[in-house]
């Protein structure tokens, strides 16, 4: 599935910077629309249809929104820093599907896929309403995940008539203006070691990289572990362990 998606982004996106190069406009969506359905009919293409045709429609969806983000920072219409062009996507990182919710269906223990099947999933929080769409998400150490989009009533709280200042620092999370001091939790210290471990593991079977082998992906799995709990982005060294060993 995740390839079908991918296939999709590439092909399109090859297509409309080819006709960029020939000095013709972009086409709209339906347009795109319609060439995927005609592509999904050759013989070269035609693997396409094993998959449902929702998660390859929202390829061309977000395709159309990279470009209308993208056109929009170039005129000057949209704030904040500058968008760059939709960029290809690789096999190797982060996969996604999108359905919307013509092509799922949630149960208690499971959730049902068009042309997929059940996956068993493990729910973090029950969902408040229900989902508009759902997205697959496959990150760089083999873990799925699904991300949920659904509507929500934001809830009130009674005014007790009473203001607490935050400061907000390094050291310590958090100072109240009560004078109470929240400690930031410290995942990383016990992690650290188990990172180094896996680090050296990884470096040892780099060969097997090479020669064409997967070796163990603990190190990578140490790796997003991390990243998940937001620590990559603020600590240098596992920033810094992860650039070096990428190149």
């Amino acid at each position: 599935m995740f390839g079908c998606v991918r296939v999709v982004w590439n092909n399109t996106l090859a297509y409309c910077q080819e006709l960029y190069r020939q000095g013709e406009k972009k086409p709209k969506y339906t347009e795109l629309s319609k060439r995927l359905t005609q592509i999904k009919k050759t013989e070269e293409k035609k693997w396409l249809t094993e998959v449902s045709s929702v998660p390859l429609q929202q390829s061309l969806r977000d395709l159309e929104t990279a470009y209308s983000n993208f056109f929009a920072s170039c005129k000057g219409e949209r704030k904040g820093k500058k968008v760059k062009p939709p960029k290809f996507k690789k096999r190797k990182s982060k996969q996604s599907a999108r359905f919307t919710d013509n092509g799922f269906t949630v149960n208690q223990h499971h959730v049902t896929l068009a042309k997929i099947g059940d996956l068993k999933v493990v729910w973090s929080r029950p969902l408040p309403s229900k989902p508009s769409s759902v997205t697959v998400i496959k990150d760089a150490a083999d873990r799925y995940f699904l991300s949920f989009v659904v509507e929500i009533r934001p809830e009130t709280l009674p005014n007790n008539k009473q203001t607490v200042g935050i400061n907000l620092g390094i050291a310590t999370f958090a100072t109240l203006s009560t004078g109470e001091k929240i400690n930031a939790p410290k995942p990383l210290k016990k992690r650290l070691k188990r990172l180094r471990k896996h680090r050296e593991t990884f470096l040892e079977n780099r060969k097997e990289v090479n020669d064409g082998k997967k070796p163990e992906n603990k190190w990578l799995k140490s790796t997003q572990k991390l990243k998940t709990l937001g620590l990559i982005s603020c600590i240098n060294y596992p920033l810094e362990l992860f650039v070096k060993i990428k190149r």
